[in-house]
């Protein structure tokens, strides 16, 4: 099935947030925005406040950093047990508080670059055409809707211009 794509230029901030409310209400999938300087409010109506899904890899790194520490510590204690008077156990854990904090904090942090850079789609290699304009990188914002049927482009366009986009392009065709 043939699919095609729209890029719609707007000059003002408020008209590209009144199309990407219109898009969203008439139900089509999330567009791809480009703004020549970060814009918080795009993201809010673009995710609709959501959480980012960058916190799981976080906790996901922590926890797996802390049972790292506690196997590393752990092992390394069985493996070359000292002799220790007075009866204390040969895994104590506030020796090794250090060291587990220390596992927890590097793979949180790795995880978290690893899970931003997957959730923000980095590298990106194929980048279409269409954004690579150079007035979203001055003083335009562009929207980018891709995958769309003859039926829904012919909408896109509609509620484009209606939005007041000063440029509504369809792009090329996708198998």
């Amino acid at each position: 099935m043939s699919t095609s794509n729209v890029k719609g230029v707007f000059a003002h901030l408020d008209l590209l947030m009144t199309a990407i409310d219109r898009l969203d209400r008439a139900g089509f999938e999330k567009p791809v925005v480009t703004t020549p300087l970060p814009r918080h409010d795009v993201e809010e109506a673009l995710y609709h406040g959501k959480p980012s899904p960058v916190r799981w890899w976080t906790l996901a790194g922590a926890l797996t950093g802390l049972t790292v520490g506690i196997t590393l510590t752990s092992f390394t204690a069985m493996d070359w047990p000292m002799t220790i008077p007075g009866g204390k156990p040969l895994v104590a854990i506030p020796p090794y508080v250090t060291i587990m904090f220390e596992c927890t904090i590097l793979l949180g942090a790795l995880f978290t670059t690893l899970g931003l850079l997957f959730h923000c789609r980095l590298p990106t290699t194929g980048l279409p055409e269409e954004l690579k304009d150079p007035r979203f990188s001055d003083d335009h914002f562009g929207l980018f809707l891709a995958g769309l049927t003859k039926e829904k482009q012919s909408e896109a366009q509609e509620i484009l211009t209606t939005a007041g986009a000063l440029e509504v392009v369809p792009g090329g065709r996708s198998e």
